[in-house]
């Protein structure tokens, strides 16, 4: 979500407590709150003057190539974004904090790289919550245990189909060699709001995990991505196109962002 705040914290930056919003200005404020840009380019479509002082304008549209994230390695290949009439509360532009008036609604197309997405998995952050996982194991006496897993080198790849295949290393404190795990799937969308994996497959150290293990591992990963579990923290996300080419994953989505959202409490740097 990362990539969400940063585009809200831009947009929101928009506008001045003089009502000044400008294409440059626009662009210069989601400059601010990137790394580095390859290309980039904004365009506003004003309302009128004394609606601008008001906090409101009508469409903003924003096209950018290569854009790098602060503070976090990920890299956006494409980005397209087209927004509903956005609405901010006139006091909080005095206040220099603008606030959301009423839902923020937007269409945007992204594209990533294998290359990217596999920057991002080797970073720190990806690294420190692999760290953290726990998995449960029984011993001879059918107790249940917790052992310590390190989850290393993970590496993924964009097929064909829709289609992609992930790879990573289990590594068991203590113990020396580490498991190769290799998984390949293909994803679906499900009413829009749902990414399933479809057909999966699962080897072990050159071992197929038996579906009744699978399922209940895979019950378990489809739920985490039905997006429908952000609705509660304000936000609202469907997906109108999902394709996974080789080397390159392109996502089209539909959002919609309450004024109470927990996804605008990001500071803006």
């Amino acid at each position: 979500m990362e990539i969400l705040t940063i585009l809200l914290s831009g947009l929101l930056g928009l506008i001045t407590p003089a009502g000044l919003i400008i294409d440059r200005t626009g662009e210069n404020a989601l400059r601010s709150q990137l790394a580095k840009v390859e290309q980039l380019q904004v365009r506003v479509d004003n309302a009128p003057t004394h609606q601008l002082l008001q906090g409101k304008v009508e469409t903003v549209r924003i096209t950018g190539r290569s854009l790098q994230l602060k503070k976090q390695d990920i890299r956006i290949a494409l980005l397209e974004l087209e927004t509903d009439a956005i609405e901010l509360e006139p006091r909080s532009l005095r206040r220099g904090k603008p606030k959301l008036k009423r839902p923020f609604q937007s269409g945007v197309r992204l594209v990533l790289t294998q290359q990217d997405v596999n920057k991002i998995l080797q970073s720190p952050q990806i690294i420190e919550k692999l760290r953290q996982i726990k998995i449960s194991d029984f011993d001879s006496s059918n107790t249940r245990t917790d052992k310590t897993y390190n989850f290393i080198n993970p590496k993924i790849e964009f097929l064909t189909n829709n289609r992609l295949k992930l790879q990573v290393e289990l590594q068991e404190k203590g113990k020396g060699k580490p498991l190769l795990i290799v998984a390949e799937s293909g994803l679906s969308i499900v009413r829009g709001r749902q990414i399933e994996l479809i057909d999966p497959l699962v080897v072990v150290d050159k071992e197929v995990v038996p579906p009744q293990f699978l399922n209940v591992i895979l019950n378990n990963i489809n739920k985490r991505l039905d997006l429908g579990r952000f609705e509660d923290d304000g936000l609202q996300m469907r997906i109108l196109k999902l394709n996974v080419r080789q080397a390159e994953l392109e996502i089209a989505a539909f959002l919609r962002i309450e004024p109470s959202s927990r996804f605008l409490e990001t500071p803006r740097s």
